[in-house]
């Protein structure tokens, strides 16, 4: 018995150091991201020629519109071109789109992924020189000043930058749950860490390139899952930097119900745990030995549970030793469940402040739940493609002022 409680209480420190340190590392960045982050000062760059790719499978419900709004960018219209690569579409969605003044590849991939479209449209964008590359999904719309914005903030410091997400719908309440996830990480893992000197995360669209370092990059990346992952690891790995323009805004549809949501997270954690697995050895090696301090800050974030999960789990611990237990551990668990709330809190943008949000938090048990079941079904998830599929309407949008 003595063995058995020492084995427990062994569990159980480990487990509080683990969800502590999650804790503490949301909140450490979470308010850094309070504060504004310095405007680098650089020449002002002139109009670069830009490839907007925008892989697509089988989206002919949206992509008619989504391609109309992305000729209206206020940028030289002879400097940019949108770049369709429509995967399994039907005969006439692609008349329609034929008609648009775009390039479109019309193909059926007997694998869908987005790098196998993203590297075919490279292959074959053969008679246009440019000069950088904008990576979007089949469902952003950007704002009108999105690509010279972008274009200023690629420079000779960064090889990429992250444009800012922002929710394009929040019509239910998991539509507003994944907005205010997608904020949240925008604050701790874009602008947080950028403010205290270390790369943006990237998201998988909204991004900004060189162009030509992203042909090179994406030359020996084949992914099902996860490709935005594949390249920041890349990147923190060989010491090149992210930047994160907060004020460059792409919409992007949330999910609007608990089986998209848990199809989608599946995916991520999939993707989130197979590479801390290939990466987190390297990383550590790479620390002692080069002091590569965001390659390894990339692998901690990796090792990380979701927040819905920590938060969840964190909860019903310290509730169970309020009530089960008068131990020093009770105030322990108490103040890590109260640092994580207030991690949240902070990262939160306060036009999420209202009812409408109240109502949501009450579906935060039926996310966590969600989150839990596909914990246990994420076995093989990043090596089959999982389609999310788009619907709302692109002039639904409230454009933001």
């Amino acid at each position: 018995m003595e063995i058995v409680s020492i084995l427990l209480s062994v569990i159980g420190w480990m487990t509080y150091i683990y969800l502590t340190f999650t804790a503490l590392y949301l909140f450490a960045f979470s308010f850094a991201s309070l504060f504004r982050v310095p405007a680098l000062k650089v020449p002002d760059i002139p109009h670069r020629k830009i490839a907007i790719l925008i892989p697509c499978y089988q989206e002919d419900e949206i992509i008619l519109e989504v391609a109309k709004e992305a000729l209206n960018q206020d940028y030289p219209k002879e400097l940019f071109d949108i770049v369709i690569i429509a995967d399994n579409f039907q005969s006439d969605t692609i008349e329609k789109l034929q008609k648009l003044p775009l390039i479109l590849f019309n193909e059926k991939f007997p694998i869908s992924t987005k790098t196998r479209a993203l590297n075919h449209a490279l292959k074959h964008l053969t008679q246009n020189k440019y000069d950088l590359v904008c990576i979007l999904d089949a469902d952003n719309i950007m704002e009108p000043d999105f690509l010279a914005k972008m274009n200023q903030a690629l420079h000779q410091d960064c090889v990429a930058v992250q444009g800012h997400r922002i929710a394009k719908n929040l019509n239910t309440p998991f539509a507003i749950l994944d907005a205010i996830s997608e904020e949240i990480n925008n604050n701790i893992f874009r602008k947080g860490h950028i403010r205290l000197g270390l790369s943006s995360a990237l998201i998988g669209s909204a991004m900004l390139f060189d162009y030509h370092f992203f042909k090179d990059l994406m030359a020996d990346i084949e992914v099902v899952g996860g490709f935005d992952k594949e390249i920041e690891l890349r990147l923190m790995r060989d010491g090149y930097r992210i930047n994160y323009l907060p004020d460059a805004y792409v919409y992007d549809e949330k999910v609007q119900n608990a089986k998209a949501f848990s199809r989608q997270r599946r995916r991520w954690l999939s993707a989130q745990f197979h590479y801390f697995g290939i990466h987190f050895i390297p990383a550590l090696k790479a620390f002692f030995k080069k002091g590569n301090i965001e390659y390894l800050n990339k692998a901690l974030q990796y090792l990380q549970l979701p927040r819905i999960l920590t938060l969840g789990l964190l909860f019903l611990i310290a509730l169970l030793h309020l009530f089960l237990s008068t131990s020093e551990m009770t105030i322990l668990w108490l103040s890590s469940l109260i640092i994580i709330i207030l991690a949240l809190l902070l990262a939160i943008p306060s036009t999420f402040y209202k009812k409408e949000t109240l109502k949501a938090i009450l579906y935060l048990p039926v996310g966590f739940l969600f989150m839990l079941l596909s914990l246990l079904k994420i076995k093989g998830a990043n090596e089959r493609f999982i389609h999310t599929k788009h619907t709302f309407n692109a002039f639904q949008i409230k454009k933001k002022k």
